[in-house]
């Protein structure tokens, strides 16, 4: 044993210990708010401190059993204490147990080399510990359905993925099944967030957060959901026309995030022309809100869930069809075929149109303007569908009320197809 660089390495290694305590005081803040908690913020500061001593040493010695003593060591002073406390209505601490031996491991992650790793670890713990009611209120408002919805999705995103093959099949080399099912898990990922969002949330944050997240879900359900609810009074008209229109201008907003995650090319263009539809959207929304009554009831739209794996299937199925669809147009038609393709399937999904433009325009089979015209048709398409489904279902009264805002966003995104 190097005995004299043991004791020369001292003074540089505080800062890690300081690190360590600090990690210690976080998580055990939060426990320390807990009713006669039986491990407190002195408790965990100490844990950290003594796992980045436990390994420090163990390094400096070369033995890993040093290491492995100390969290023994741990684990025995958790068994003792919880052993003395014999009350028949004690909580058995599980949580508490696991969060010490995480924080003596942080300490030892600290040590080394990876503080970085360590602090997001422990800001995750805490998280994680302080939402307790948050996250049990979730796991009771969702049915076995959807819990099993989200087991599979985790199914086909880290199995079913990985094991895809990587490589163009089909006419026009179109069909990569790896890359769509990317897709597929990429638009039910969103779709998925937006669902249990208005699982958990409801109403208790009004209409606004519904059409966003309703836009977010799905909102085609969201415009047929409220369709129907604005039938009863003028006030509940006023709100569902203010919730659809807050849908419908929040899929542009998903558009454009679709495009800059997916887009290996500049698309400067399509964003501009995106951007100009929702500026023109958030001002419609606005007034809407200004003439809405809220003494309405709300409803939270009952759309499917996007994890199920019919629907991913059906998406999946789609994606490949329009693909096929605009590559078979393009070489039977030029761009006018895409731009046909796009107005008959944006009509019932511009998900799916969306990202085969985005792949065509990354394949550089399509120019930065057609790729902007060719999302913009789908939208309108989308846009002028959800308007019949509103007359068909609620009648003129309902219409009326957000013809002006969709006819708002229509303009906005053809002044930007021809300014920009």
């Amino acid at each position: 044993m190097d005995t004299e660089l043991l004791l020369n390495n001292g003074i540089e290694s505080l800062p890690l210990f300081i690190t360590s305590l600090s990690i210690g005081l976080l998580i055990g803040l939060e426990r320390e708010r807990k009713e006669e908690p039986k491990a407190g913020l002195r408790t965990f500061a100490l844990v950290a401190m003594f796992g980045t001593l436990a390994a420090l040493l163990s390094d400096k010695l070369g033995s890993p059993w040093l290491f492995i003593g100390g969290l023994l060591a741990v684990a025995a002073m958790i068994i003792a204490a919880y052993h003395n406390d014999r009350s028949i209505d004690a909580d058995p601490g599980t949580t508490t147990v696991i969060a010490l031996l995480m924080t003596y491991g942080l300490g030892a992650m600290v040590w080394y080399d990876l503080t970085k790793l360590a602090l997001m670890l422990a800001i995750g713990v805490t998280a994680l510990l302080y939402f307790k009611p948050e996250l049990r209120g979730i796991s009771r408002r969702m049915s076995r359905s959807d819990l099993v919805a989200v087991l599979q999705f985790s199914v086909l995103t880290f199995i079913v993925l990985p094991i895809l093959p990587d490589q163009n099949y089909g006419p026009y080399d179109a069909v990569n099944p790896h890359q769509a099912w990317l897709m597929v898990i990429l638009i039910s990922g969103i779709s998925l967030s937006g669902y249990v969002a208005l699982k958990v949330v409801g109403t208790r944050y009004g209409a606004p957060l519904l059409g966003v997240l309703g836009g977010l879900a799905s909102s085609t359900a969201t415009t047929l959901i409220y369709a129907k609810n604005g039938k009863v009074s003028p006030a509940a008209a006023n709100l569902a026309a203010a919730i659809i229109i807050i849908a419908s201008t929040v899929v542009l907003l998903r558009l454009m995030v679709l495009s800059t995650l997916l887009s290996d090319t500049s698309l400067t263009h399509l964003l501009l022309v995106l951007g100009c539809g929702l500026v023109a959207g958030l001002a419609a929304a606005g007034y809407n809100w200004r003439r809405m009554e809220t003494t309405s009831e709300l409803h939270v739209p009952e759309t499917s869930n996007p994890a199920e794996l019919h629907t991913a299937l059906s998406f999946g199925l789609l994606y490949v069809v329009v693909l096929f669809g605009s590559s078979w147009m393009m070489d039977v038609a030029g761009s006018q075929g895409i731009y046909i393709v796009a107005l008959i399937s944006g009509l019932t999904d511009v998900d799916a149109i969306t990202l085969s433009t985005l792949r065509l325009s990354n394949l550089g089979q399509l120019t930065e303007h057609q790729t902007a015209l060719t999302i913009t048709l789908a939208f309108l398409a989308n846009l002028t569908f959800k308007f019949g489904m509103v007359v068909f279902i609620a009648g003129w009264p309902l219409a009326r009320k957000i013809a002006m805002s969709f006819s708002a966003i229509a303009v906005g995104l053809v002044f930007g197809i021809l300014i920009f």
